[in-house]
């Protein structure tokens, strides 16, 4: 069997959360790859919202395992709290859910690192939203991590002070204040709950489940926008982001990738700093983000809006091999009459349709192309032919810019708000 994976094509917050769970009953496994607890998946069903930051998104169906990969980076007291509200909502959690003994941990010092960094940087800052993610990333490519198979050795506070001992040698070149015995007592209750699930060599583990049949779907987080290498950089994430993450952060050769499932919005949002060429800085950004509810499901913060950019889009459906698309929130364009699409870029006069190097303000500007809106409330659409015409020709231009069809259509937040076009 082949794994599928779905991951998100602009700066994160596409709706992968919703996706995922609208799929999970096709799969027997969903696996997180990458990202740490900066995720937030959002899942709306019965009535209630949910907000998954680390836990994969298909936990809340009975039949299907969940596996916390490798590539993933774990605070312990953010996901003992996401387990207790899962609990509290009567999900059985530790019987779905398996973690990799290769996924790294996220300590306190990691966190006080994050806020202390991004502090000095002033208005350069890079918007993160420090929860440690970076710190942990630097740590195991510099191989002082601590992993979760860690947690398991007879030395590991040992382990663990020493590493803390590195990480203040660290915070006193910067001028940041703290106080470790604010946070260390509950983040080593947290490593004694952690001790108590079910921790697996993941790479194995999948790899066998492939062999004996079972579909995994590979969720990923952030956007590829945002990928360390084919992202924004600097203002990027700390993990690889885009398919080729998927084999590394769960430890599946390449040639078991099969479907490739890009998610994205019938518009774009930003959190935090970094280049946005199709930025909206006037009363109709400030209207979309209202229409969308554009607030950050981790952080709270506003995101940043702006209209689709086309080459931005096609840059990320050809880096991931994108096999099918989703197009999430089309609903909320249901606000406006007319609704531009960027097509391409002037570059210092000259006029592009890819993703230059270099897309700081002011080096570019981006081209739109008006398109016929379809005003309207479309959020109790619930067939393909109910869809408005005008709907369906943005997907049918955006299906020819990428080459890849439009399988699904989400018009609202909740499961039943989605729209099948292929099976």
């Amino acid at each position: 069997m082949k794994v599928d994976v779905l991951l998100g094509l602009q700066w994160g917050d596409e709706g992968k959360g919703k996706i995922v769970d609208v799929l999970t009953p096709q799969y027997d496994i969903i696996a997180r790859f990458q990202g740490g607890p900066n995720a937030g998946h959002t899942l709306i069903f019965d009535g209630i919202k949910h907000v998954l930051h680390t836990i994969p998104s298909g936990i809340f169906h009975k039949e299907v395992m969940n596996v916390i990969g490798n590539g993933v980076v774990i605070d312990p007291v953010i996901f003992r709290k996401e387990v207790d509200e899962l609990l509290a909502l009567g999900v059985e959690v530790k019987p779905r859910l398996l973690i990799s003994r290769k996924a790294h941990l996220i300590l306190p010092t990691h966190r006080l690192l994050d806020a202390a960094n991004e502090k000095e940087k002033g208005k350069k800052k890079i918007g993160s939203t420090l929860r440690g993610i970076g710190p942990t990333y630097m740590d195991k490519t510099g191989r002082n991590g601590l992993r979760v198979g860690d947690i398991f050795r007879p030395d590991f506070k040992e382990r663990y002070d020493a590493l803390v001992s590195k990480h203040r040698g660290l915070l006193a070149h910067f001028d940041y204040d703290y106080d470790l015995s604010e946070f260390e007592p509950a983040w080593l209750e947290a490593i004694e709950f952690l001790r108590n699930m079910q921790v697996i060599d993941s790479e194995h583990w999948i790899n066998e489940q492939l062999d004996a049949g079972k579909r995994v779907l590979a969720e990923g987080a952030q956007g590829a926008l945002l990928d360390i290498d084919f992202g924004s950089y600097p203002f990027v994430t700390s993990s690889t982001t885009t398919s080729a993450g998927a084999c590394t952060g769960l430890g599946i050769a390449p040639n078991r990738i099969g479907e490739v499932i890009g998610i994205f919005k019938a518009y774009c949002t930003r959190v935090g700093s970094g280049p946005f060429p199709s930025e909206l800085h006037d009363e109709t950004g400030d209207a979309l983000r209202a229409a969308g509810h554009e607030f950050g499901a981790t952080t709270g913060r506003p995101r940043r809006c702006g209209w689709l950019d086309i080459p931005a889009l096609h840059y990320a459906t050809m880096i991931n091999g994108v096999t099918k698309l989703c197009m999430m929130k089309a609903d909320v364009l249901g606000d406006f009459d007319t609704v531009p699409v960027c097509t391409h870029y002037d570059v210092d006069g000259e006029q592009t349709n890819r993703l230059p190097y270099n897309v700081d303000e002011g080096v570019l500007q981006p081209v739109t192309q008006d398109m016929p809106g379809w005003p309207g409330d479309q959020t109790g659409i619930r067939t393909v032919e109910e869809l408005p015409s005008t709907l369906v020709d943005y997907m049918v231009y955006i299906e020819e810019k990428m080459g890849v069809p439009i399988d699904i259509v989400s018009l609202g937040p909740d499961r039943v708000q989605t729209i099948i076009r292929n099976s």
